[in-house]
């Protein structure tokens, strides 16, 4: 039958259905079997075959209708599974079966009484193995279903390459087949790559469609971080009920990991073939990330010691989460996986960046965030894959494409999520030192952002980069400030050597933020200052030999400590400085950061095209929330901080034994966003001020102006050099307080960003799912759809 005509005799079974008032039995094979037997149909074909409003009329008019399509389109998926698929007319029943329930899904979820549909029993469907027709074992359709799916992705010569070697044998019976000899891609705990094989990369992508449409439940229910956020879809898949849920796990995350856009290395050898690999593994990306949305904050997160087996995972059955995919992520822990695992995701997030400086060299991959969410889940769920990452320097091939895409996105509102993934892995980061050791290297690859030139390290990337987001971003990045700074206190103990240019822009920062009319319009921006203060304090103290130009900012700036340590906290001064806000509209951004040269082949960070659409996020945990406090011991140990003993830090938190009532009552009005109603008092500007960290800067202003100023008048020099010189050989030994503890705010899981990155998840899927469009004008509640 021509295409023309399976698509008229699908279209005329689906307007059958919409108008046929009486239910049609489920015995009736003639009339089902026109959605699947004989059509020849695209999923792009079934989503303009059945449009949204029908499908919506038979729910509502015909449920019963509806109801047996859906039994029915399961029931051919788990014949196929049973059967094996060997005939080219098996195969394309379950291919049109898939397509068609990807289609209905979401309009199912959309409806909440008919959510508890797929987890109701259907007569006559027992469990396998006990009495078929025993409906006390009957399966719910979802773990039918589910199971069928995950049997359909390891049918030989379906989805898998057969391992028959003459056309004799007989058939690989699909229930003795060890589907772990049926691996997808080589790498973790999988030495064979198979052949590739184009229509078998094809057939999985469907079916991976599918188990996404199956798992997006989690679209339809509005945000709720007390939930725990258990998906029932995925909790099964993920459960010791799948006995596919080992070499799935390794499937996906080998083929992500091995995937290499470039193609055999030669440029632009993709405009001479199409890759058909990027789609399947776009796929594996979200399927992989969605079966690891599992908030590690309630469960106890597997910890493994450090005994290696001959196995890819650790065989201790940690006493892990139930999920499987999460448990045998956090116990991945041979060295040579870890590279694999790190070595792919690095050249992955490379990719747009090689993009930009070759443009058109290699095909330029679109799925960098989920990539980013699937990093941060490994450095979640597996500390021994975070410190090997932290091990060498090969950290920076992931630090260096992410301070690409903050740069990158930093103007467009579309994109808010992105920054805040990035700006969160690099907490996290952070938090161990070897993280600020290796912001030490020098950094020479010159990645095209429009950044100012600049010879140094990967710290002053970092710095010059973090300068950028917060003066020219757009306002919707205002609570990440409070981060960023965050991360450059962590690493500053370690920065041996800042640039001048780097030098600049964090006093130019102080400046912004130190001006009077911004540490008094809002309850919580002084905690900016302390951040800079104890950078600087941490340099002075720990960094100070070779950290010469920023001593020398410091000096020539010195006008902003001294007006700080003279803040006005009378009454009268508070207004007059919230009136001069008023008179200068402009954000704090633009304030004399004129640049000089930009790096090469830069290209200005561009807003968001008008019509792009953007998914809405939950907001994000205080800092506070977000971090726990530790100090670092002599040995280099952290110990965590109890929160009542805090000694008084960048937050402005009262040291032990104060009254704390006035502080918990700032923070009351900080995290609401009462700043419209909110005004400063005296009493609270002076609350602060007291605790600003000044007697070091203090100190060494005390002891260094007078000798550069003498050496000026001596020399009559108004040349930068000679001065610096002066201050590499200076010392202060024995002239600064003693060094305060170091201070490292930790990244700590909790519910709130359990919640964020499921709405951020999500939101990224339902908007790269466009061919065909899964998700699109369905009734979402996780999050809103909004043009920009």
């Amino acid at each position: 039958m021509g295409s023309a005509d399976s698509k008229l005799n699908f279209r005329k079974a689906v307007i059958q259905l919409t108008t046929k008032t009486q239910p049609v039995e489920a015995t009736d094979d003639a009339f089902w079997d026109q959605f699947w037997a004989d059509t020849a149909t695209s999923v792009q074909d079934v989503f303009a075959l059945v449009p949204a409003a029908e499908i919506r009329a038979v729910r509502e008019e015909s449920p019963s209708n509806l109801a047996t399509l859906c039994y029915k389109a399961v029931e051919k998926l788990v014949q196929g599974a049973e059967g094996g698929c060997h005939s080219e007319k098996e195969k394309q029943i379950v291919l049109n079966c898939s397509r068609l329930l990807t289609r209905v899904l979401p309009y199912i979820f959309e409806d909440p009484d008919w959510r508890g549909f797929f987890w109701s029993t259907v007569p006559g469907a027992g469990r396998r193995g006990q009495g078929e027709e025993d409906d006390e074992n009957a399966r719910p359709l979802a773990e039918s279903l589910l199971l069928a799916i995950a049997d359909l992705l390891f049918c030989p010569d379906f989805t898998v390459q057969s391992h028959r070697r003459s056309t004799v044998d007989s058939a690989e019976d699909v229930h003795s087949l060890d589907s772990c000899e049926y691996i997808w891609e080589a790498g973790v705990g999988f030495a064979h790559s198979p052949q590739p094989n184009y229509i078998h990369d094809m057939n999985r992508m469907e079916l991976l469609k599918l188990l996404l449409t199956c798992f997006s439940e989690a679209m339809y229910l509005p945000p709720a971080p007390e939930s725990g956020g258990t998906n029932p879809w995925v909790q099964f898949f993920c459960s010791t009920e799948n006995r596919h849920a080992l070499p799935l796990f390794t499937s996906l995350l080998n083929t992500v990991c091995a995937y290499d856009p470039v193609g055999y290395g030669i440029p632009y050898n993709h405009l001479l073939f199409s890759d058909y690999r990027e789609p399947l593994v776009e796929e594996a990306a979200q399927v992989l990330i969605v079966t690891l949305d599992h908030d590690s904050a309630t469960s106890a997160s597997p910890t493994v010691d450090g005994t290696t087996t001959g196995t890819a995972m650790d065989d201790a059955d940690p006493p892990g989460p139930e999920n499987l995919f999460v448990n045998y992520l956090s116990r991945i822990h041979r060295e040579e996986d870890f590279q694999f695992i790190l070595k792919g995701i690095a050249r992955l997030l490379s990719n747009p960046l090689l993009q930009t400086y070759l443009p058109n060299s290699t095909k330029k991959i679109q799925f960098h965030q989920e990539l980013l969410v699937l990093f941060w889940k490994l450095c979640d769920f597996n500390k021994k894959f975070l410190f090997f990452v932290l091990k060498s320097s090969d950290v920076l091939d992931i630090l260096v494409p992410i301070l690409y895409f903050l740069n990158d996105a930093r103007a467009d509102q579309s994109r808010v999520g992105l920054m805040h993934i990035g700006v969160f892995i690099l907490l996290l980061l952070s938090g161990e030192r070897n993280f600020g050791v290796r912001l030490n290297k020098p950094y020479s690859v010159r990645v095209p952002m429009d950044i100012p030139v600049f010879t140094g390290t990967h710290a002053d990337l970092l710095i010059v980069v973090f300068h950028k987001i917060i003066t020219s971003g757009h306002q919707r990045l205002q609570p990440l400030f409070d981060c960023l700074l965050t991360i450059v206190v962590n690493v500053s103990p370690y920065l041996k050597s800042l640039s001048m240019v780097t030098a600049n822009k964090l006093l130019h920062l102080l400046e912004a933020f130190s001006t009077t009319w911004f540490l008094f319009s809002a309850p919580q921006n002084h905690h900016l200052v302390f951040f800079l203060l104890e950078v600087f304090n941490n340099i002075i103290q720990y960094q100070f030999d070779g950290n010469s130009n920023l001593v020398y900012a410091i000096i020539r700036k010195r006008s902003v400590f001294h007006q700080l340590a003279n803040l006005p906290t009378d009454p009268p001064a508070i207004h007059k400085a919230l009136q001069r806000r008023r008179k200068t509209p402009e954000s704090l951004s633009r304030t004399g950061s004129q640049e000089g040269a930009s790096m090469e082949g830069s290209r200005p960070a561009a807003p968001a095209e008008p019509g792009t659409l953007k998914a809405s996020l939950v907001a994000t945990p205080g800092i506070d929330k977000l971090t726990e406090k530790s100090q670092v011991s002599e040995d280099g140990t952290l110990r965590s901080l109890e929160p009542e003993a805090q000694q008084s830090s960048a937050d402005g938190s009262p040291a032990e034994g104060e009254p704390s009532q006035a502080w918990r009552e700032q923070r009351r009005l900080s995290n609401t966003s009462t700043s419209g109603q909110w005004s400063p008092t005296s009493e609270w500007v002076l609350s602060w001020k007291s605790k600003l960290p000044l007697q070091t800067i203090m100190r060494l202003l005390q002891v260094l102006v007078p000798q550069v100023e003498k050496i000026c008048i001596d020399k009559g020099l108004t040349d930068e050099s000679e001065i610096l010189r002066f201050l590499q050989h200076g010392t202060l030994v024995g002239l600064l307080p003693v060094p305060h503890p170091i201070l490292i705010r930790k990244y700590q899981a909790n519910s709130g960003t359990a919640m964020w990155f499921r709405t951020y998840m999500w939101g990224i899927i339902y908007l790269r799912n466009v061919d065909p469009p899964v998700w699109y004008d369905t009734d979402v509640k996780l999050f809103e759809i909004q043009r920009v």
